[in-house]
């Protein structure tokens, strides 16, 4: 279980206060798989940085009863001067997890290839994707936090993040941001809407879709 008390985050952009999150009081259930859903800029990746604990609310807190993930795909804490097995060894001996078992999954999953010895100041945008999410599916949590993780990588690649996806997913739930509606109705159960600073949380994930795609048509009738 996940729970936002009385949330706050707001920011300054270009003069203008950015609200993200306006007192939210919300609890997000156990094993359930529940999808973020908003327009860009909404906030949805920055909500999901303060659950992981990466980003710091301006008041209220968030508790748990359980694991959650850092963002899956996630590598802006991986050391540039380190290797990704370097890098992987330090994060499998951080959450307490047989680091040669990582090594292996992570080495096979990701698909670098000899990159995987190499600094990872080295990788491209894509490659670094490989490598976190590799890292996030081979340690298990009991919430997993995924912010468009599975784009990266050429099709067969997605294909076989989706596949690992949806077994993680037998075991654990989830909070997910996705702008694919098929994804979302493949993954979760529930749904979330956030809007200005707002959230609004459906037990029926095709109520929140309808909300999201009301909220989508709005604006583009605007513009």
């Amino acid at each position: 279980m996940i729970e936002l008390r009385d949330l706050c985050k707001s920011f300054l952009l270009r003069g203008q206060r950015k609200v993200v999150a306006d007192r939210l009081n919300v609890v997000f259930p156990s094993g359930v798989s529940v999808a973020l859903l908003g327009r860009n800029g909404a906030g949805k990746s920055t909500l999901l940085r303060m659950i992981a604990g990466i980003s710091e609310p301006d008041s209220g807190e968030v508790l748990s009863t359980g694991s959650i993930s850092w963002p899956v795909g996630f590598a802006g804490s991986f050391h540039p001067l380190l290797t990704g097995l370097q890098n992987t060894r330090f994060i499998a001996r951080v959450y307490g997890v047989d680091t040669d078992e990582l090594v292996a999954f992570v080495r096979e999953f990701s698909e670098l290839g000899r990159q995987f010895f190499l600094p990872t100041r080295s990788y491209s945008s894509g490659m670094k994707s490989r490598l976190a999410f590799g890292i996030s599916m081979g340690i298990e949590f009991d919430t997993y936090l995924v912010d468009e993780v599975t784009a990266a990588g050429d099709r067969s690649f997605r294909q076989k993040s989706d596949r690992l996806m949806e077994d993680r997913l037998t075991r654990s739930g989830a909070i997910v941001v996705s702008h694919g509606m098929g994804q979302v109705r493949r993954l979760c159960q529930h749904g979330a809407v956030l809007e200005a600073g707002r959230l609004t949380y459906y037990t029926d994930v095709e109520e929140a879709i309808a909300h999201h795609e009301r909220l989508m048509q709005a604006r583009s009738d605007m513009v």
